[in-house]
């Protein structure tokens, strides 16, 4: 049986009719002369790229910086992919073979372990405690990983929620891991996108020998319509991922490899991020105010990374009728609770201009009031 991909199916179905896109998990997207202007470059400059094929796997510079972030790690362990989607479906179509099974939290992005359920692999869900911050239920980790578990997959910092790992809960992961010989796969996304500090969340590369870690140019760095993610894994999986990845995309594009190696340099990086993080808190602020309009109706778990929130409501509808009566009435979109299992919720971008963001609270709130009277 085929699974869709609830939030993406939501998006194509209802994304293209509305004034206000709150939907989305990044920051507000950069304009191709605003990231001219952070990386120093002349846009006469970009005249002399060859609109050809790249190495397949991706050229040798953004290899480089790509491997430059991950400590002990060379060109070798880098496969250059479409976005991280393109990255999670070679990753499972290699891995998941009839009779492994997969470990998930929930709520999370649903991606790859729907990949995974559409290969027939079992995926068992492990879930996160909203009163406890988010917080993973580490007991119920150690139940579901078992000897059949291929790997356990991981979005840090958390997509909805923006929860971060901390030392306890990473150190749950890595131990089960180890216990039943699994890969952590680690969707690191949102990696950058700090809310409460200044220091990069750790990723899982170098604290134990069967990681592949998974980003992308889109979430934290605002550039999405590149379309470029990556891939960082032990050389013999980076293989096996690269000869799938010639079946499904080839490769990425020139253009988007030349501007992605220019973003992760040493000194463009840096100044890519402050703005990430300035959007986000921010937003955040403004996302909080505008909640606060209908005392009792939402309630959020302050996200400590991402550009987004996990909102919770106290209305007398479901999410699904919620988020499309906000489209059709409203002419606003969010997601609803209901894409990842969890109901009276949505998720919501803030981390957007502050005119734009204001004005699609102002219409939120218009359904609640709507809602509250009966209407």
């Amino acid at each position: 049986m085929f699974h869709p991909f609830q939030v993406e199916q939501f998006l194509s179905e209802y994304e293209q009719d509305v004034e206000y896109h709150v939907a989305e998990s990044g920051v507000h997207p950069m304009t191709l002369s605003e990231l001219l202007e952070i990386a120093g470059m002349e846009p006469d400059g970009l005249g002399d790229v060859l609109l050809n094929y790249p190495e397949v796997n991706g050229t040798l510079a953004l290899r480089q910086n790509i491997a430059a972030l991950y400590e002990g790690a060379t060109p070798d362990n880098v496969l250059v992919t479409v976005g991280a989607s393109e990255a999670n479906h070679v990753v499972s179509s290699a891995l998941l073979e009839p009779g492994d099974e997969v470990v998930a939290f929930r709520p999370t992005y649903q991606q790859l372990p729907g990949n995974a359920a559409n290969l027939g692999v079992q995926v068992e869900t492990v879930g996160m405690t909203e009163e406890n911050h988010w917080a993973i239920d580490t007991s119920e980790l150690e139940a579901r990983v078992s000897d059949k578990t291929k790997f356990i997959h991981v979005v840090n910092p958390n997509n909805p929620t923006g929860h971060i790992l901390d030392e306890g809960e990473r150190s749950a992961i890595i131990r089960c891991a180890e216990k039943s010989g699994a890969w952590i796969v680690a969707d690191e996304v949102y990696a950058g996108t700090e809310r409460e500090q200044n220091h990069e969340t750790p990723g899982f590369w170098g604290d134990y020998d069967r990681v592949i870690a998974i980003n992308s140019m889109s979430k934290a760095y605002g550039l999405p319509g590149l379309r470029l993610g990556w891939v960082v894994a032990p050389e013999e999986q980076i293989t096996a991922f690269w000869r799938r990845h010639e079946y499904v995309n080839i490769s990425a594009t020139m253009l988007g490899m030349v501007l992605a190696e220019k973003a992760l340099s040493a000194e463009v990086r840096p100044k890519i991020i402050e703005r990430s993080r300035r959007l986000i808190r921010v937003g955040f602020d403004n996302l909080r105010e505008g909640l606060g309009v209908h005392p009792g109706v939402f309630s959020v778990v302050p996200p400590q990374a991402s550009a987004m929130s996990f909102v919770k409501y106290d209305l007398p509808v479901d999410s699904l009728t919620f988020g499309k009566r906000l489209i059709t009435e409203k002419k606003t979109v969010v997601i609803p609770g209901s894409c990842f299992g969890m109901e009276n919720h949505f998720r919501i971008s803030s981390a957007l201009p502050e005119d734009y963001l204001n004005e699609a609270l102002r219409r939120i709130n218009e359904l609640v009031a709507d809602v509250l009277s009966g209407r």
